[in-house]
């Protein structure tokens, strides 16, 4: 082989060594930043929520202005984070809340660095975009501020602060030597509450949340949602103070409570104590013929797989079902449209809140996909140790809408409804 050739030839190698090595290299980093076959990422976060229905709607509105906005649970402050990016990039996602915040809308937008969804041994850092700090205290919109545990703290991967620019973001930077101080904002007209809810023995608080419902609209309107058995502060819906509170956990059956918010007091079972108004929400399970829908569980897109943060409703389901043995149920699927196309199945590794590499995918049509994501729910149960005897499935597809199909909330087509055979 001539000099130059094999000059030429080894020039070739070792470049393409020099390949192999940065993608071995990228490979082993991804790898390494990898927890439970998941990727840690930097989220563009918009906006927190207590409340999944809160979350929803905020996830909503940002779609209607072209944001590619999602939401998913952050494990360790209990909150519904939605985010409107998702990038390995961390500079990229700060750069992007940077142009965020200039809109009016989304001025506290932030980075969370980690893994959003069920997992609560995953850890996370979320970070102030402009003074590049790390952010201890988050105040939800619907809720009172949560702060980040210590373990999560110190394996927070957060850069180095760099030019402060002094802000008032909803989302607040204190000193890791400082105790957290929250002060919550109250907004003119504001009535403390504390909506009591409880099972109808008393024996138990059950965890939920209350709609305020505008009473001066032709038809009634949601205006908030507050969480159950703590004191919230009420904002006034209206000038005339009708209005009526909505309880409906899963698995319960609906309460509703008209009363003026001037003065509640005058409304039969509504208490005032210690300058707050109690409102009770006495619960009774779910009889014979009554339909619920779940509107806490999401699915992955064309898939018959849930999202993790609708564990928390199907395992009321489950302990609706372990309490009442004589319960038998019909699990009803709906999807948004009839249109055949892409269907994707669970796979043998059965992770029912996950895209793993194992699902399957098909085509199939709206009747397949439905099913599927009834029966995921079904697979569950039966995996906790439900009876499968105790389960019936029934596929509509798109063929009992909600909404038309076009839409801005058509996602509620997407659901699961149980109806209650045998109780």
């Amino acid at each position: 082989m001539c000099e130059i050739c094999h000059e030429n030839r080894n020039g070739f190698m070792k470049k393409k060594l020099s390949l192999v090595l940065f993608i071995l290299s990228v490979a082993f980093n991804l790898k390494v930043s990898a927890t439970n076959g998941q990727l840690s990422s930097n989220y563009v976060v918009i906006g927190a929520f207590s409340i999944p229905k809160n979350a929803i709607d905020f996830t909503n509105s940002a779609k209607q202005k072209n944001l590619a906005a999602e939401f998913s649970i952050n494990p360790i402050r209990k909150l519904f984070y939605v985010y409107v990016l998702a990038t390995p990039n961390q500079e990229v996602a700060i750069e992007e809340a940077k142009k965020l915040r200039k809109d009016p809308a989304y001025s506290d937008a932030w980075v969370y660095t980690g893994i959003l969804g069920e997992d609560e041994t995953q850890k996370g850092a979320d970070t102030n975009p402009v003074t590049r700090e790390a952010i201890q205290i988050i105040k939800p919109s619907d809720g009172p501020a949560t702060t980040q545990s210590e373990a999560s703290l110190a394996s927070s991967t957060v850069t180095t602060p760099a030019n402060p620019v002094a802000e008032q973001p909803v989302v607040s930077s204190v000193p890791e030597t400082a105790a957290p101080a929250v002060v919550e904002e109250i907004e003119p007209g504001s009535k403390k509450f504390l909506f009591k809810i409880y099972t109808s023995n008393g024996q138990k608080e059950i965890q939920g949340d209350v709609d305020v419902m505008d009473l001066d609209k032709t038809k009634p309107r949601k205006v908030a949602s507050y969480r159950g058995n703590e004191v919230v502060n009420v904002k006034p819906a209206n000038q005339s103070g009708n209005v009526s509170f909505v309880c409906e956990v899963f698995g319960y059956r609906k309460l509703q409570t008209t009363t003026n918010f001037n003065q509640p007091e005058a409304t039969e079972g509504i208490t005032v104590e210690e300058n707050k108004a109690v409102v009770p929400f006495e619960l009774v399970r779910l009889k014979k013929g009554d339909y619920a829908v779940m509107y806490n569980v999401y699915f992955y897109k064309d898939a018959g797989i849930m999202r993790p943060e609708s564990k928390y409703e199907v395992n009321s389901l489950l302990e609706m079902l372990k309490e009442n043995p004589k319960y038998k149920i019909r699990i009803h699927g709906h999807t948004n449209g009839n249109a055949a196309g892409k269907v994707i199945s669970m796979g043998d590794s059965k992770n029912f809140f996950g895209i793993t590499a194992d699902v399957k995918e098909g085509f199939g049509s709206a009747k397949k996909l439905s099913e599927e994501r009834a029966k995921v729910i079904q697979s569950y149960l039966v995996s906790q140790g439900i009876d499968i005897n105790r389960m019936q499935i029934k596929a509509w597809g798109g063929k009992r809408p909600v909404y038309d199909v076009d839409h801005t909330l058509a996602q509620a087509n997407v659901r699961v409804e149980i109806e209650i055979l045998e109780d």
